[in-house]
């Protein structure tokens, strides 16, 4: 068993990819550290790269240890958005006292609301009720959004 004095010191020197244990946690029984408040993030870009937002969460699989670049566009950056938006509100599901961290998640909520509004009147509703709710799209005479050539659909 983990004394209280001992488990102290390791949650003050542990780094982002360590988390933390109680102090009396059982032997012989599996158990997953709880990941650690004011973790570093990646930008928005990186974190839908690597499919994490937390680097100390990058685990990458062995025989691939690069995390893949998308392509920089309008349509990528909403994703990448979404993605942030996402990995901070399952965070905050066991992190709800980090108000830094709420804070970024109402952030990156409003970044996110206007870069979909802003890719919508461009190209179109992303989801049916965007489309259901929209009056600016015919939807039986024009491409839907996903069947945008590569050029097009955000890819400027």
């Amino acid at each position: 068993m983990f004394s209280e004095k001992r488990t102290t010191s390791r949650q003050e020197t542990c780094s982002d990819a360590n988390g933390t244990m109680p102090s009396c946690a059982p032997l012989a029984v599996p158990y997953v550290p709880f990941q650690q408040n004011g973790a570093k993030k990646y930008s928005q870009t990186d974190a839908l790269n690597n499919g994490t937002l937390f680097p100390g969460l990058n685990l990458p699989f062995k025989a691939k240890a690069t995390g893949r670049n998308v392509v920089d566009n309008a349509l990528s950056e909403l994703q990448a958005l979404e993605f942030v938006v996402a990995e901070l509100n399952l965070y905050l599901d066991t992190h709800s006292d980090d108000t830094e961290a709420f804070e970024l998640f109402k952030q990156y909520s409003a970044m996110e609301a206007e870069a979909r509004k802003k890719y919508e009147e461009t190209y179109g509703p992303l989801t049916l009720s965007a489309a259901a709710t929209g009056d600016k799209y015919n939807w039986l005479s024009e491409s839907w959004p996903w069947n945008y050539p590569e050029t097009e659909g955000g890819a400027k």
